[in-house]
């Protein structure tokens, strides 16, 4: 069976924060056994923030209550993701409605902050419905052996290094400060037929994957590959518009993805582990950009009709997912994008069809990931969706616009809830691309904003500098977000560096070119907006080229903004 034993505690600053209990559904029957970890993330002279993730080894639970008691004086004031009540040195966390069922090897994350004086020291026992945790084996069904090459596991990333792509690798090292991160692994980007020979100089789809070699040694490695190509690509842009044309689905088949799906099988790579990020900015679009939505485009309404979305996702995912070493992670867009309730839901169902259509079945899908070459901050700590300030709630803010979900880490876990309830693994993991989330540097917020009003609070203490949520294009201000690594909060596979720093999302004026690639004003900064951005200014940097070329100018900027700081 799958196991998520690798998970570490990274609780989301994200949800409501309550100082004391309230009811909640009674525990269900007592686990058989659990595992917790319990980690001080931050810790200053008189208080500290503490992440917990408590994962059911044994039967199915569909409500818990986790206990432990102090070592010293800690006192917790604030928590959120579980319902705290502490008396004495007592504490106990209960689950709230979104993570009361935990099924036999799924985990829960909570956090709370506490004060303290004097030690700090961890809780020595914790009970999980009145269970003593930690004191049997973690996997119920643990494997007699350890796997070996290339044998399938629960977490690509888990105990594995990431390619390092030596084309990007070098074009960073060559800027003012870039050897400070021009060793941290990236996405290779497949975005046209010619890119898995490689065009021109470019290395192609098997040179990486002999450089992989090279760089794997005796250890186990990543290679993550990018599959973008769809007929009608990006329809609700121009910017990165591809090559093929709406109709053209039986290229897409024979032309791009056959020829990448014979590569992968080739045993000379079977001790890789190959991730396939399918299809970026492609399935949302059926949902958010057609009739009779106000932000419809003609394209999207044509691909909605075709059902080629649909076709080449489910056709990419049934053939790439035959070579046992590869692991397909869709892409599920952003909480910016997909956070409302009206396309929640619907993208959902959208993902599930694509993933049976073609011969694909729920099976070929290992995970998904969401942020891809977009800007949404992965944790905001000083404000919850939660929140209200004089009885306006958060979600009526200009920014957050009654969205269910204020940043990244909330968004994700909470659409891998969504996705196994409707039939996908329950231990599906998630990716989150960090490359250009850290929005660093003199104007992060140290505090929240004044309570003078709820558009203040937010807007004062929100880390997405951008002017608006709906702006994609080469984002000024931005920074480098958490670097790549794995496991780092429960459901999440790894944060990685799918799109990587310094290549651009479009030109910011017209560029002839071969490519297909269009003008899109998303990318100029001059250009005041449309309906998918509320018709703000673009917020994008000036003097870009082409989408996917070198843009020294966002490189420098994202390593002088980023967070953490270099």
């Amino acid at each position: 069976m799958r196991s998520r034993t690798a998970l570490l505690a990274a609780a989301a600053l994200t949800a409501a924060a309550t100082g004391t209990a309230t009811a909640v559904t009674a525990p269900g029957a007592a686990a058989a056994g659990c595992t917790v970890a319990y980690t001080v993330q931050t810790q200053w002279d008189s208080g500290f923030t503490s992440g917990v993730t408590v994962t059911n080894t044994g039967d199915p639970v569909s409500g818990w209550n986790l206990t432990w008691t102090f070592a010293g004086n800690q006192r917790v004031t604030q928590g959120w993701n579980a319902d705290l009540a502490q008396s004495g040195a007592g504490v106990t966390a209960r689950n709230v409605a979104h993570n009361g069922t935990l099924a036999t090897g799924a985990s829960a994350s909570f956090g709370f902050n506490a004060s303290y004086s004097g030690s700090n020291a961890a809780p020595a026992t914790f009970k999980l419905n009145g269970v003593t945790c930690n004191a049997g084996p973690v996997d119920p069904d643990p494997p007699t052996d350890p796997p070996g090459p290339g044998a399938r596991v629960d977490n690509p990333y888990a105990g594995a290094k990431v390619y390092v792509n030596p084309e990007w690798s070098a074009r960073a090292a060559a800027e003012p400060g870039g050897t400070r991160i021009s060793d941290r692994p990236t996405g290779v980007w497949l975005d046209r037929t010619a890119a898995i020979e490689g065009v021109g100089s470019a290395m192609g789809l098997r040179d990486h994957l002999d450089a992989a070699l090279t760089q794997k040694g005796t250890g186990e490695l990543v290679v993550q590959l990018v599959i973008y190509n769809l007929p009608g690509r990006d329809c609700s842009a121009l910017a990165s518009n591809g090559e093929l044309g709406a109709t053209e689905i039986d290229r897409y088949k024979t032309e791009y993805i056959d020829p990448i799906a014979a590569i992968l099988a080739d045993q000379k790579y079977a001790g890789l582990r190959i991730v396939t990020t399918v299809e970026i900015d492609s399935l949302p679009n059926l949902v958010t950009n057609v009739t009779p939505r106000p932000t419809a485009t003609p394209n999207c309404d044509t691909m909605k009709a075709n059902g080629n979305y649909q076709k080449g996702v489910g056709y990419a995912l049934n053939k790439l997912g035959d070579a046992p070493n590869v692991y397909n992670y869709v892409d599920a867009g952003h909480h910016g994008w997909l956070g409302w309730d009206d396309n929640f839901g619907p993208s959902a169902e959208i993902f599930k069809t694509a993933a049976t259509t073609e011969g694909a079945t729920l099976g070929d899908v290992h995970g998904f990931i969401v942020n891809t070459a977009n800007y949404s901050a992965l944790k905001e700590n000083h404000f919850t969706v939660d929140d209200s300030v004089n009885g306006v709630s958060v979600r009526q803010t200009k920014w957050v616009d009654w969205n269910r979900y204020v940043d990244e880490l909330s968004y994700a876990q909470a659409m891998r809830a969504k996705l196994v309830t409707l039939g996908f693994d329950s231990n599906l993991g998630m990716l989150i691309d960090t490359s250009r989330n850290g929005w660093g540097g003199a104007a992060r917020p140290a505090a929240p904003g004044p309570r003078t009003s709820a558009d203040a609070y937010v807007d004062g203490g929100r880390f997405d500098r951008r002017i608006h949520l709906g702006n994609w294009c080469n984002q000024s201000g931005a920074g480098l977000g958490e670097r790549p690594q794995a496991a780092p909060a429960a459901g999440i596979d790894a944060y990685v560096w799918m799109k990587p720093p310094g290549e651009s999302d479009g030109s910011s004026k017209a560029i002839p070119n071969d490519e297909g690639k269009g003008f899109d004003r998303m990318c100029d900064p001059t250009y005041e907006g449309n309906p998918r951005n509320n018709n703000n200014m673009s917020g994008a940097l000036a003097d870009s080229p082409l989408s996917g070329q070198w843009f020294s100018g966002q490189f420098q900027e994202l390593m002088r903004n980023a967070y953490p700081a270099l």
